[in-house]
């Protein structure tokens, strides 16, 4: 009787040892090494057109799908298959990112991939030493990190490259600019094989495309290139028609199936839940703090996005009071110390505590925090295409995740329009984050306290706040977030502000500024001791000219003078005509200065006689101006042709 006949179990298409072609042997380790247990759909997709053949590639792929080993993988192979390694001081790969942090984060990858490659692995102490690296017989990896903003010169990159000879450059796209107008930097044919765009909309969006246009004049046009990124706007079709030759694009989409059979295309991970809660802005920081504490389980990495720098600066020192037990707070944006930031991305993404990230869109994309379980959205982004990015921080390579966008009643409509745009959200369920109007007094109370402890933390939430207020007045759903819709006494209770700051956009604002907080403004010190020694010392000089100014009406008139400084909109426009000021000052001193030294000795006899007989002028009319009765003051002005003399008023 003939035995039955029983089929082999069908391999998976994506396990590492069913791609083609075959992946390298200490590539299977180091994938499996790293937790990986097959390969994603993208870069499942990516290596036999990227790796295996010979195309160039756009790829489009929700955030969090693994796109960084997607191009890392080819890039790899492609290089280590060649019969020779690369010639000293030619570079045979480059990856450009938006940002620094991004491009820190790809040269760990790669770092951490090729430790797995002996003939490479060797050769990493060298990269931190002083020592020439040696040459090799066998192609390697030898990568460098390139970085505006970082703790490196250019002269020092190019010092490293000579010494080290690294054949992939890393970089953000005006450093590498800089490196490669270098003469002793090659890119030729014979050695390039891959250029890489990371996050190419973003490189665009962020005003790089003149950077970019001249590091593809610099490169050979015979090489094999890849766009890589969330999502592809029109802009990245100039650099797919200048830099790609007949480009394959791949677009990885994530489908689920809705009630009633309906197969929905999603632009975000299955594994995350996208959530909104509608509650007023006082309301929303309190909620915050619920959702930290509520949540089951607790999450252990969170990220809180705000809307602009001096915010994040700001809620840094007034958060912690209301956060629940447990949580480190770490802040993060743009306008960080270099130093500062690369300390506060590491703190956050090697932490093993239950820490919260506090940021701006600087970490909205392109930066893999791992574990990343909560996103909240305390301001809706600027940009709606954001908001995609943001949540997908959380929810990545397969990990269930939650992200949660707060909105003010006014902004209900914010939801329909994402819904336009593909991108539905679902109610949180209130229970978990419910908040009482006395939860968000207490609130406010809190953050007041801390507020009262330090007039500099004063000063830092009246600028957050403007800021804020101008980032809410270009949100591009204008409708939406409209600035006449804002409650603005409730705001100042969501800030724990003392008072309101003047403001162009408070003019039909009824309520008054203090919000009904009392402060001795004349008691009310900075903590810093040299600000509040210079602070003292310009009160004492304002009231010795009030006591100066000789008589009644002269005081008023100083004390008037006094309350306008002080009650000068923080919008920075006299700031900003000063210098203006300043800088028209300077350059006509310049020109003064060129004039005079263009003059010959017996134009200068001339001058200084000139000089002189003004002098003489301007002494005879103080005397006879000093007469008394109504007398017309003139007043001595410098410009381009000398001196002169100019009526300013009567007294």
């Amino acid at each position: 009787m003939a035995t039955p006949h029983t089929k082999s179990p069908k391999k998976d298409p994506r396990a590492w040892d069913a791609l083609t072609p075959p992946l390298a042997e200490w590539i299977l380790d180091a994938v499996s090494s790293m937790g990986f247990a097959r390969a994603t759909p993208v870069q499942a997709s990516v290596w036999p057109l990227f790796g295996g053949g010979n195309k160039d590639v756009v790829v489009e792929a929700v955030t969090g799908s693994g796109k960084t080993y997607s191009f890392l993988l080819p890039l790899v192979h492609k290089i280590l298959r060649l019969e020779e390694p690369t010639k000293r001081h030619h570079v045979a790969a480059i990856v450009v990112a938006p940002t620094k942090e991004l491009a820190g984060q790809i040269h760990a990858a790669l770092s951490s991939l090729i430790a797995f490659h002996p003939p490479s692995s060797e050769l990493l102490p060298y990269l931190s030493g002083e020592e020439k690296r040696p040459a090799t017989s066998e192609p390697i990896i030898i990568p460098q990190l390139l970085s505006g903003g970082s703790t490196t010169t250019t002269a020092q990159d190019l010092s490293f490259f000579l010494r080290v000879s690294p054949n992939v450059l890393v970089s953000t796209p005006g450093r590498l600019t800089e490196l490669l107008s270098s003469p002793h930097v090659h890119c030729p044919q014979s050695s390039f094989e891959v250029l890489i765009l990371d996050e190419a909309d973003r490189l665009l969006d962020l005003g790089f495309k003149a950077d970019l246009q001249k590091i593809l004049s610099r490169l050979p046009k015979q090489r094999r290139t890849g766009l890589f990124s969330a999502s592809v706007s029109e802009a990245v079709g100039e650099i797919i028609r200048v830099g790609l030759r007949n480009p394959v694009k791949i677009a990885v989409k994530v489908k689920s199936l809705k009630t009633g059979g309906i197969i929905e295309e999603k632009r975000t991970p299955a594994s995350l839940q996208m959530s909104y809660l509608v509650t007023p802005a006082s309301h929303k920081m309190p909620s915050l703090a619920r959702l930290l504490e509520n949540l089951d389980p607790r999450p252990q990495k969170s990220i809180v996005f705000l809307s602009t720098c001096a915010a994040v600066d700001y809620f840094a020192h007034v958060l912690p009071a209301l956060l629940p037990e447990g949580f480190d707070l770490v802040p993060l944006h743009g306008k960080l110390d270099a130093k500062v930031r690369e300390r506060n991305f590491a703190k956050f993404s090697g932490s093993a505590s239950t820490s919260v990230l506090l940021t701006t869109d600087v970490a909205a994309r392109g930066l893999d925090f791992p574990q990343v379980d909560l996103v909240v959205q305390v301001d809706p982004p600027s940009d709606p295409k954001t908001f995609l990015h943001r949540c997908g921080r959380a929810g990545r390579a397969g990990r269930r995740g939650l992200s949660v966008v707060l909105l003010q009643p006014a902004e209900a409509d914010y939801v329909p329009f994402l819904e336009v745009r593909r991108t539905p959200i679902t109610p949180l369920e209130r229970p978990v984050v419910a908040v009482a109007a006395e939860d968000a007094v207490e609130a406010t109370r809190r953050i007041r306290e801390v507020v009262r402890r330090d007039r500099g933390i004063h000063d830092k939430a009246q600028r957050a706040f403007v800021s804020w207020v101008r980032s809410y007045a270009a949100h591009t759903a204008a409708s939406i977030f409209r600035v006449a819709d804002l409650d603005w006494a409730d705001l100042g209770a969501a800030w724990g502000l003392l008072r309101l700051p003047r403001m162009p956009e408070l003019r039909a604002f009824e309520g008054g500024r203090g919000l009904g907080v009392e402060v001795d403004w004349d008691a009310y010190a900075y903590r810093n001791p040299d600000r509040e020694k210079k602070r003292q010392l310009e009160a004492r000089r304002g009231a010795g000219a009030d006591a100066d100014a000789g008589g009644e009406e002269d005081g008023a008139a100083a004390r008037k003078a006094k309350r306008m400084r002080n009650a000068e909109a923080w919008s920075g426009k006299r700031e900003k005509e000063e210098l203006r000021a300043e800088r028209r000052d300077k350059k006509m001193r310049k020109r003064e200065a060129a004039r005079r030294g263009a003059l010959t000795d017996e134009e200068r006899a001339r001058e200084a006689d000139l000089e002189t007989l003004l002098k003489e002028v301007r002494r005879q009319n103080r005397e006879k101006y000093s007469q008394g009765g109504d007398t017309i003051t003139p007043t001595t002005t410098r410009d381009g042709d000398g001196i002169r003399d100019e009526f300013e008023g009567f007294d």
